[in-house]
């Protein structure tokens, strides 16, 4: 049987930290300061490099494929709260996601940027340094602008992403366990 153990690198002393219900694909690298948190995914050919400062993955959040996640050496750590949505080959620079934050794939957040609660960054856009969504804010373009407040339906659909992406883990996981 081939190994289909997630590449977990130490950096200058620290280690990731992974809770036992959380799945990373074997395919991803997860170097240094990085905690991932109960039922979080991390898919194919992500990377998570907490090598200058830190990264903190809530609950039941999932970073999917081709997403490169890193930080800042000054004091811009990259938070990741609970049940935050991370599109396919997004960007995660230096910033915080709070809970329910949805990240559309191919889209970019920088240094410092803040998406508040339940906010949606629309696929291939660009969040800039410094810039914040507020609660339930969806925005689109590069650079990002406003665009309106997401109704409750909205909320809703979006919300049914980071539960399914908790299911799914858990087939993959049984999957390549055999």
């Amino acid at each position: 049987m081939t190994d289909v153990s997630p590449p977990f690198y130490p950096f200058e002393g620290k280690a990731p930290a992974v809770h036992d219900t959380a799945w990373v694909a074997p395919t991803a690298a997860v170097i240094g300061d990085v905690t991932i948190g109960a039922g979080s995914n991390v898919w194919y050919h992500c990377v998570l490099r907490g090598d200058t400062n830190f990264i903190r993955i809530g609950a039941g959040t999932n970073i999917q494929d081709g997403t490169i996640i890193h930080v800042n050496r000054a004091a811009e750590a990259t938070i990741i709260g609970d049940h935050v949505t991370v599109g396919h080959a997004a960007i995660i620079h230096a910033c915080t996601l709070e809970d329910f934050a949805f990240v559309g794939m191919g889209a970019t957040v920088l240094d410092g940027a803040v998406m508040e609660e339940g906010a949606l960054l629309a696929a291939g856009s660009v969040l800039p340094p410094r810039k914040r969504m507020g609660k339930y804010e969806f925005w689109v373009g590069n650079p990002a602008k406003f665009v309106r407040v997401l109704g409750e339906e909205e909320r809703a659909r979006f919300g049914k992403t980071a539960p399914h992406y908790v299911e799914l883990a858990g087939r993959h996981r049984a999957t390549l366990a055999g």
